[in-house]
């Protein structure tokens, strides 16, 4: 489902948009130089919703950014918009037995990695990208799920940014549908999938926020709301 664009009402019955600054502290956006990226990487991410969750981990790993001054946006960013393109390269009836809670396929998600390291090379490639910069963003894909620890802060980053997702409401909307899940059961998987996997503090206190709307959504008392 995608989010609200438009209002449905005027409760104050008065335009105040012209009010509003047009620039804020916090309200993030596609960097200039990564349309290019997104613009190639696309097409390989029509893979269970993986282009929705390429966008969101990007604005999450662009918090994580501003919030660590010694990482490198050029590399963490372009990492995040090619990260899971890989799945396009394996069968789609796989793709989710691969990752499943009933049991895994290590195989499986390093054949994505794999594939998603060649597509990222050929994307940066054709874009220009230094070759130092190409290499480690290739790098950090390259075992961005299979590997838990961090080889450097822009890989813990891309980590944590791609984990992060899971508890956020598109999150956990995908993972409903995955597995036939209702959205408690959903928010208990991805929560144990993701706060003792996290490599910053920063991530941590995210997860906390982002696992506390999850809860809420969940409860009883909000859906008597309706």
């Amino acid at each position: 489902m995608l989010p609200k664009l438009q209002p449905t009402q005027n409760l104050y019955g008065q335009d105040v948009d012209s009010h509003i600054p047009a620039e804020v502290d916090g309200v993030l956006r596609l960097l200039p130089e990564h349309h290019e990226i997104w613009a190639k990487a696309k097409p390989y991410l029509g893979v269970r919703d993986n282009d929705s969750h390429t966008l969101y981990a990007y604005g999450i790993a662009r918090a994580l950014c501003e919030a660590h001054p010694d990482a490198d946006p050029q590399v963490v960013l372009p990492a995040i918009l090619l990260h899971d393109t890989g799945w396009s390269q394996v069968p789609a009836d796989l793709v989710l037995q691969a990752i499943s809670p009933s049991g895994g396929d290590p195989a499986l998600v390093a054949w994505h990695e794999r594939e998603g390291v060649r597509i990222a090379a050929e994307i940066l490639g054709e874009i220009g990208t230094l070759p130092g910069t190409r290499d480690e963003i290739t790098d950090i894909i390259s075992q961005h799920d299979s590997m838990k620890e961090a080889k450097s802060l822009n890989d813990a980053l891309v980590k944590d940014a791609d984990k992060l997702w899971r508890l956020t409401p598109h999150g956990i909307d995908t993972v409903m549908d995955w597995f036939g899940l209702t959205r408690e059961a959903a928010g208990r998987l991805c929560a144990w999938r993701v706060h003792d996997y996290l490599h910053t503090d920063v991530s941590r206190a995210m997860a906390r926020g982002f696992g506390a709307i999850a809860s809420v959504d969940a409860w009883a008392e909000r859906a008597e709301l309706g």
